[in-house]
């Protein structure tokens, strides 16, 4: 450990925020799954599935406006740290028995799992703002690919995990051994977590959570019809599609996901060298608007090999991971973008904002998904998918356009 204790603290505080949030997001991926075949599996439908999420969703979207504002008055360790105690008391909740585990019951536990999930995201994502230097854009854009990258593969190992231990150890042993890992990661994380990394100098208002910067809220619309786009077929849809229409069984599915998830984080590691045209120069808004347009035909393109009977699985499966690669790039050229807009004195104020338009754009996607499921089916989910990427695209044409030359 003597190359950590090297490091300057600001950095070695930044890494044990990193570990934890991956950590966390191991659980957080596995629990997504879990709940989604486990309430399948008793019977419900799909509408009340998403309706499972509502809250979880929901909750994200106050959580990231009021997070930011939270993390630049109190640290971002300590946000931190409430919520992985959250997330642990969220899995303990699912732990009654399955007469007792009602719809209710349930999205409340979701409701604290989400608040969790956007405290540990904020944290850390805010965090990466501090470490760079505001002349070094094409060095923030590596390492705000690299974080964002490595947090969504092991999402998708997450995913993976949610189906295996469904099959291996059923629900309440899987939600077991998840909290349990998690408390022995809260307990190190509130042993060690000692600076308050990202206390902004000034504590700001109340009034401060909403941002008045064009740039960020251009962006934060954009970001908000991009992930709306992927999760009204892939948060629902999809996962009871598999299940009911090509008989797959929950390990496949949770195996297939984690894959599709795990190959999108690489992607979105590997976005900068597939984004700058010219060498020292970083995205801007018309690289924005090129990618999105580049996404826009490919859920028409699976929704079309649906409606005329073209080999459903091959069809599924090349349209997911052509989606799955464009997404990623679209993905991690938002994440650079608002932690370059972002300012520094207080910088979980922006991103805070940001990912609340993300969070609300989850929550959309996750009621549409649902209920358009159940009363249209996939084709017409991906339909309004490609319809929702078209909406980010036209938005991206507001975004600042000047490249930075380095």
């Amino acid at each position: 450990m003597g190359w950590f204790s090297n490091l300057s603290s600001d950095i070695r505080q930044y890494l044990l925020i990193t570990g934890n949030y991956w950590a966390f997001t191991l659980t957080d991926g596995a629990l997504r799954m879990l709940v989604v075949l486990h309430f399948h599996q008793l019977g419900y439908t799909p509408l009340a599935i998403a309706s499972l999420f509502l809250f979880y969703e929901f909750f994200g979207v106050v959580t990231n406006l009021l997070g930011g504002w939270l993390g630049a008055r109190i640290g971002l360790n300590k946000t931190m740290n409430i919520g992985l105690g959250l997330q642990v008391f969220a899995l303990s909740m699912l732990l009654l028995p399955s007469p007792q585990l009602t719809v209710a019951w349930v999205m409340l536990a979701q409701a604290l799992s989400g608040i969790a999930k956007d405290l540990n995201k904020m944290s850390a994502k805010s965090s990466i703002k501090l470490l760079v230097d505001d002349n070094a854009q094409d060095t923030l854009y590596r390492w705000v690919a690299l974080l964002t990258g490595s947090k969504n593969t092991l999402k998708g190992v997450g995913f993976f995990l949610g189906g295996a231990l469904l099959t291996l150890l059923g629900f309440k042993g899987a939600i077991t051994s998840m909290a349990g890992m998690l408390f022995v990661v809260w307990i190190l994380s509130l042993l060690f977590l000692k600076k308050d990394l990202g206390k902004a100098k000034n504590k700001p208002k109340f009034s401060q959570i909403f941002s008045k910067s064009s740039a960020i809220n251009y962006l934060s619309a954009a970001r908000l019809f991009l992930f709306a786009s992927r999760d009204v077929w892939f948060v629902v849809a999809l996962p009871v599609f598999l299940s009911t229409q090509l008989n797959w069984s929950h390990w496949e599915i949770g195996s297939f996901i984690a894959i599709w998830i795990i190959g999108y984080g690489i992607v979105q590691g590997f976005a900068p060298r597939l984004t700058k045209k010219v060498k020292g120069t970083v995205p801007d808004g018309n690289t924005a608007f090129f990618w999105a347009i580049a996404l826009c035909g490919t859920p028409a393109f699976i929704a079309l090999a649906i409606m005329f009977n073209v080999n459903l699985t091959i069809a599924l499966i090349t349209g997911l991971m052509i989606f799955g690669f464009l997404f990623a790039i679209n993905s991690s050229l938002h994440s650079f973008l608002i932690i370059s807009y972002a300012t520094d004195d207080g910088v979980s104020l922006d991103v805070g904002f940001y990912y609340m338009a993300n969070a609300m754009g989850r929550l959309m996607g996750t009621i549409l998904s649902g209920w358009l499921y159940q009363s249209y089916g996939l084709t017409v989910c991906l339909f309004v998918s490609t319809f929702f990427i078209a909406i980010s695209a036209a938005i991206s044409l507001s975004l600042p356009k000047p490249v930075i030359t380095l």
